[in-house]
């Protein structure tokens, strides 16, 4: 009920200040699981991404979002709560099994999964590399992937930005539904799992007008924060 809250209290409030627009909701299947796979530009994805669609989308979130200490974790945990934002621990390995497991779960209850396969914000606007979590999430569950791109969110809230700025009207286009029944039964087989996020990709590649990077945005911000620090010290 809190997600239903909070949408009915800032939407009106985002179409007024921002008037953020749409394209292809109707993509998006009315009733069943779908998974919604996106790009991530901003943080706020969060408020706009799901701001035209009529269903809940459960979001998987980082947990360092809900473990935050004093007033600043507990209205994050309150917002992320509240967006529907289910929490999972990012460090791989088994971690990354469980969040596969929560994904699952979230389908299996019939609900709009929302997923980011780069696995983090771009740190320039570029698209960066999905990782291969989506595609076993795909070919397990057999449900529909429609292509969520963002825009325009990385100019107007780029990463380390606390308030959006005025002025850039963010949007978001919905993708036709991807088909992968062509490769169901073959989960375990990596060059599937890959060649079905590489599709995924593209398409928001397409959608988004995105420069595309063929290297994971993690591995990039780490490279951007090493040049930085060099820099600094040279």
């Amino acid at each position: 009920m809190f997600y239903w809250v909070v949408k009915a209290i800032l939407a009106p409030l985002l179409h007024l200040i921002f008037r953020p627009w749409a394209e292809g909701a109707e993509n998006v299947p009315k009733e069943g699981p779908v998974i919604l796979a996106g790009n991530h530009l901003s943080f706020a994805d969060h408020f706009f991404g799901a701001l035209f669609l009529p269903r809940k989308v459960i979001s998987l979130g980082k947990a360092e979002y809900f473990t935050g200490r004093g007033l600043k974790g507990y209205f994050s945990r309150l917002f992320f709560s509240g967006v529907g934002t289910v929490p999972i621990d990012r460090s791989g390995g088994k971690a990354s099994e469980a969040a596969l497991s929560t994904g699952m779960r979230v389908l299996k209850e019939g609900h709009v999964l929302g997923i980011y396969p780069e696995g983090t914000r771009s740190p320039d606007g570029r698209l960066y590399k999905g990782k291969t979590g989506v595609a076993r999430l795909a070919l397990e569950s057999r449900v529909p992937v429609v292509p969520w791109a963002m825009v325009s969110t990385f100019e107007m809230m780029p990463p380390g930005r606390l308030l959006p700025k005025l002025g850039i009207r963010p949007g978001v286009r919905f993708g036709k539904p991807l088909d992968f029944s062509r490769y169901y039964g073959m989960e375990e087989d990596r060059l599937v799992l890959r060649a079905v996020t590489d599709e995924i990709m593209y398409a928001l590649m397409e959608l988004a007008g995105q420069e595309y990077v063929d290297k994971y945005a993690a591995s990039a911000k780490v490279e951007t924060a090493r040049a930085a620090k060099k820099a600094k010290a040279d």
